[in-house]
């Protein structure tokens, strides 16, 4: 009795504080979880559950609420809204949306093809699949990372190891670029950073800077001294930007450790930060860090447990240190009135491209949380 008071005190709690740090905050229920939150517009996301069954793939409207000021009166769309959807016959691990379409492109996570999906218009709300690409890997059974290119006809970068990344034409499957080289490291993130030049991550923590117009140019950063723990990252471009250089990369490992760089020498961190985690999950699949693109020095980091921690990079340090994060998300804790620290654990989350403390989420249990936080510097002023 006593244990379930002080569950219901600390969901009271939380509840009471929630109106204080949030400007916004909505949530979605999904059939089945999600690990996959895409933008395809300013207000749009594309979702897909990743369970053995057959999966929906939708196309959400964001609350219109969380885009009217306050001062511009009531709103009364306060819940997401599906525009588009449909079905996939398996699991969706992996999803990108191609700019300047209406295609996205997923992966199951368990073999090499890559699915070709159409979203859908104004005068059809069903989301068809319109092509499988068919993908040779040697490591096929780990599925593949997938880049959407930046610039000319829709393009995919995409490997499941360093040796067999390749660029390939969506409305032909023609190869574009391929690597050419045999490095068996497992891939773990893939990105690009300009038109032409990608970075890629292995999963042992080395980074590989690669350029389209050149395959025999792939430059390998090992991490040194950091085996045994699986690595990821995130990286924030500035694509406005002809060098890509002024772009930063974040590795987050399993043992919650960020290393912060830059592709003008990517083997000395320029600063690094112990995060004080305890880990609810042994699955290092929900691994994410991430670049707030509109918002300087923040980055997010998921899938250790139930929680979203943002942190201000301003004071890291090139020593290693431990730093609290600047805001930390709960609500996917929050399950029918209870506090719930133990199964719950964030699948994966997203920044909003331009709203600068709006963050999308997503859990096991398919909740999906559109929230955004409020910067107690400018609220207590």
């Amino acid at each position: 009795m006593g244990e379930t008071s002080s569950v219901e005190n600390e969901f009271d709690d939380w509840f009471i504080e929630s109106l204080k740090i949030y400007n916004n905050i909505h949530e979605y229920q999904l059939e089945h979880p999600t690990r996959v939150i895409e933008w395809t517009s300013e207000k749009t996301i594309c979702v897909a559950g990743y369970s053995s069954d057959k999966n929906e793939i939708l196309e959400l409207l964001l609350p219109l609420k969380l885009f009217t000021d306050d001062n511009q009166g009531l709103c009364a769309e306060r819940d997401f809204k599906v525009v588009h959807g449909g079905f996939s016959d398996g699991s969706i691990h992996c999803l990108k949306h191609i700019p300047g379409t209406r295609c996205v492109v997923t992966n199951d996570g368990f073999n090499s093809n890559l699915q070709v999906w159409d979203l859908g218009g104004e005068d059809c709300d069903v989301i068809k699949r319109t092509g499988v690409l068919q993908l040779k890997s040697a490591s096929s059974d780990k599925g593949v990372k997938i880049a959407p290119g930046l610039t000319g006809d829709p393009c995919v970068l995409h490997g499941s190891q360093i040796s067999d990344i390749q660029l390939t034409e969506l409305t032909s499957g023609k190869p574009l670029y391929s690597l050419g080289k045999d490095i068996p490291d497992l891939l773990s993130s893939l990105q690009f950073v300009s038109g032409s030049v990608f970075l890629a991550c292995a999963c042992n923590g080395d980074l590989y800077v690669g350029d389209t117009r050149n395959p025999s140019g792939l430059q390998n950063n090992p991490a040194g001294g950091r085996e045994g723990v699986h690595w990821c990252m995130g990286v924030k471009t500035d694509l406005s930007s002809s060098d890509p250089s002024s772009c930063s990369v974040a590795r987050l490992s399993s043992a919650c450790q960020v290393v912060v760089s830059d592709l003008r020498d990517l083997r000395a961190p320029l600063f690094q930060a112990q995060l004080h985690v305890q880990r609810k999950t042994t699955s290092d699949d929900f691994m994410k860090v991430t670049w707030a693109p509109a918002l300087d020095n923040c980055l997010a980091v998921s899938g250790f447990d139930g929680m979203v921690r943002i942190y201000d990079t301003a004071s890291w340090r090139p020593e290693l240190m431990e730093f609290q994060p600047l805001f930390i998300h709960r609500g996917h804790m929050m399950s029918d009135d209870q506090f719930d620290t133990s199964s719950a654990v964030v699948t994966t989350h997203v920044w909003h491209p331009s709203r600068p403390r709006t963050v999308l989420s997503a859990a096991v249990d398919g909740s999906v949380h559109v929230w955004d936080w409020v910067d107690k510097a400018t609220a207590s002023c």
